[in-house]
C-alpha cells in the first residue's frame, strides 16, 4: 500500500529480492503513477489495476486492500500468504529469516489485536458515530456534530465481539483465511455501508472479523513488526537513526515507518548490520 517515495519503494523492493515473494503495489489512485512506473521492471513485482482513491482513516484505505487481495486472486497463481504492507516498511531481519518463519507457520495468521478493553474505550466512537471521513466537502465536519447530535448511538451490525488495535494493517494471512475475509465483506452489504460511517476501520475491521470467525484459533496475536507508538496522536513515530539501538535489541522480523525525506542513514545502518550477520 504505497502513496509516495518511488525511489524509497524502490529499496524496499530490492531488499526482498527472493523466489519466495512476489510484491502487488497498490498506489493511491491519487497519485500520479509515472513516477512509479519503473518498479513494474523489477523481478517478481506487480502494480495493482484496480486503483482506490485513499482517504487517510477512511473505509477507503480497508477497500483497497481487499480490492488488491481479490485481484491477487484472480492471477490465479496459489500463494501461501498474502502480507499487507505499505511502503514505509523495512525489514529489521535477513528476508532468509522472514521467508522461513512463514514457511514453518502456513496454518497460522498473523494480526494484531490490543488484548484489553483499555483501547476501545478510548476509541469506541469510531464506530458509534457517524463518521464523514469519506467525503471531502466544505462544512462536512459540522453537518457529521449535527448528525451525531441528532442520531442515537450506531451499534455494529454483526453480533461480533470487537477486536482491534493501533498495529493491526500490517497483517499476515494465510491464503485460505485472506479468501474468507474477502468473500465474507463482499457477501455482508450492511456491514460495507456500516464501516464507510466509521473512522479507522483498517484497525479494527479484519481483526473483528476474523477474530468471531472459524479461523479464530489459527490467529497469532503478532504481526512480526516493530513500531513505535510513543509520541501518542494518531500516527506511529517515523523511526530515525536514533532508534537503531532499540531496533536492533528487537526481535521483531520488520519495522515501520521510514521516511527517507527525514532519514537514510537509518536504513543504511539497518542494511550494514543485516550484510555482517547474513
Amino acid at each position: 500500500m504505497a502513496h509516495k517515495n518511488p525511489l524509497q519503494i524502490e529499496r524496499l523492493l530490492k531488499k526482498f529480492e527472493h523466489d519466495g515473494f512476489d510484491f502487488y503495489i497498490h498506489l493511491d489512485k491519487k497519485v500520479d503513477i509515472k513516477n512509479f512506473n519503473h518498479l513494474a521492471r523489477l523481478d517478481r513485482v506487480h502494480f495493482i489495476k484496480n486503483r482506490v482513491k485513499v482517504r487517510w482513516a477512511s473505509y477507503s484505505f480497508v477497500h483497497a486492500i481487499l480490492s488488491s487481495i481479490d485481484e491477487i486472486f484472480a492471477t490465479g497463481i496459489s500463494y501461501q500468504f498474502i502480507s499487507v504492507m505499505s511502503g514505509q516498511d523495512y525489514p529489521l531481519k535477513p528476508v532468509s529469516q522472514i521467508y522461513h518463519t512463514l514457511k514453518q507457520n502456513q496454518d497460522r495468521n498473523f494480526i494484531c489485536f490490543e488484548e484489553t478493553d483499555d483501547w476501545w474505550k478510548n476509541v469506541i466512537s469510531r464506530v458509534t458515530r457517524y463518521h464523514l471521513i469519506n467525503f471531502d466537502f466544505k462544512g462536512k465536519y459540522k453537518i457529521q456534530s449535527f448528525i451525531n447530535a441528532i442520531m442515537p448511538d450506531r451499534k455494529f451490525p454483526l453480533p461480533y465481539t470487537l477486536y482491534g488495535g493501533p498495529r493491526a494493517m500490517c497483517m499476515t494471512l494465510n491464503w485460505d483465511c485472506a479468501r474468507y475475509v474477502s468473500q465474507f465483506v463482499a457477501s455482508h452489504g450492511r456491514l460495507r455501508r456500516f464501516s464507510f460511517f466509521t473512522w479507522g476501520p483498517d484497525e479494527f475491521l479484519i481483526p473483528t472479523i476474523l477474530m468471531n470467525s472459524p479461523f479464530k484459533d489459527s490467529i497469532i496475536n503478532d504481526n512480526f513488526y516493530y513500531i513505535d507508538w510513543s509520541a501518542g496522536g494518531s500516527n506511529p513515530k517515523t523511526l530515525t537513526e536514533d532508534d537503531f539501538e532499540k531496533l536492533m535489541s528487537s526481535d521483531k522480523l520488520m519495522a515501520r515507518k521510514f521516511d527517507t525525506e527525514a532519514d537514510t542513514k537509518i536504513l543504511d545502518l539497518l542494511d550494514h548490520h543485516q550484510f555482517k550477520f547474513a
